[in-house]
């Protein structure tokens, strides 16, 4: 997935010690639909996490075992960067 595309969390049961090949099968997607480099999230309940790309999400979504999609806010610090000699 390009790192502009913007991207969406979704989750889906998987078998233990799934790979993001695995789900990428499964859920049949590609590789572009995928952020590669967030990989699978394993959620230690059944579920994995990964992020999509918002059309892939609206393809898959109703499919048995999917969730969401959620949204996935970029997320930054809240005031500026302290050094530690500055506390």
């Amino acid at each position: 997935m390009a790192p502009d595309t913007p991207s969406v969390l979704i989750t889906t049961q998987l078998p233990s010690g799934a790979t993001l090949d695995d789900a990428i099968r499964h859920l049949g997607l590609t590789p572009d639909e995928v952020d590669t480099d967030y990989g699978l999230i394993d959620l230690h309940n059944g579920s994995y996490a990964l992020l999509v790309t918002q059309a892939a999400a609206e393809r898959i979504q109703g499919t048995p075992g999917i969730k969401g999609p959620f949204a996935n806010p970029k997320i930054e610090p809240f005031g500026p960067v302290q050094r530690p000699d500055e506390e």
